[in-house]
């Protein structure tokens, strides 16, 4: 162990102030949630378990840990930045709630969900190329797609932004995949060509169902869209829901 590196079983509100300015490598979980914090009293090496810091009042992750073996959660802060959060997290990684408007510094490895919902992203540069469960970005300024993750094992999640085009999405999703409430959204060119559950595209502005999946292996939704007239180029699917009998 590196000198001056001290460690420890797990911290938590109880006994987090017997830490607090020093360097430490914590075997198990680290709860520090909702104390108020402006800033992270100690400087984290690695967590083995998950890591809390939610409903503080950080405004940057200096002295987050580089490495956490299970979840991370840093939601309900006064985030503009993720620089300082880990560069790998085994588990998800939370960061809704907070001020962020790019996912510049966001972990190169997300083994569960990413959730970044409920912020300003106005870009999704710095995203992972790959997450393992859910992606997340619902409730944002987003416009465009560009940026996101090669590769989600669970669901895609992106309605309530201001997307003009799909361009930029996976090609593959695991999951069901949701951009429903884009009111700029005229067509689903750039959607993902397979999609393992549900697909959702209502409540937009399509006026054509071109660029849709090939595939949709639940039910595919494009019910609320005034301006489509047709379901032609509709995907192989098990239900379809519109507003055509």
């Amino acid at each position: 162990m590196m000198d001056d590196v001290i460690e420890v079983e797990s911290i938590d509100r109880n006994n987090y102030k017997e830490y607090i300015g020093k360097t430490v490598l914590v075997k198990g979980n680290v709860a520090i949630s909702n104390l108020r914090l402006k800033k992270l009293p100690i400087k984290f090496i690695s967590v083995g378990g998950m890591f809390d810091c939610s409903y503080n009042r950080l405004e940057s992750l200096e002295g987050c840990p580089k490495e956490v073996g299970y979840g991370f959660t840093c939601h309900e802060n006064k985030l503009t930045s993720l620089y300082g959060a880990p560069k790998k997290v085994g588990g998800s990684f939370y960061c809704c709630y907070n001020k962020l408007t790019s996912l510049e510094g966001c972990p190169e490895e997300i083994g569960g969900i990413l959730g970044c919902y409920c912020n300003s992203l106005e870009s999704l540069e710095g995203c992972p190329k790959v997450v393992g469960g859910d992606f997340n970005c619902h409730n944002n300024k987003l416009e465009s797609l560009e940026g996101c993750p090669k590769v989600v094992g669970g669901d895609f999640n992106c309605h309530n932004n201001k997307l003009e085009s799909l361009e930029g999405a996976p090609d593959k999703i695991g999951g069901s995949f949701n951009c429903s409430y884009n009111n700029k959204l005229t067509s689903l060119k750039g959607a993902p060509k397979e999609v393992g559950g549900d697909f959702d595209c209502y409540n937009n502005e399509l006026t054509s169902l071109e660029g849709c999946p090939k595939v949709v292996g639940g039910i595919f939704n494009c019910s609320y869209n005034k301006k489509l007239k047709s379901l032609e180029g509709c995907p192989k699917c098990r239900e379809i829901i519109s507003d055509f009998e």
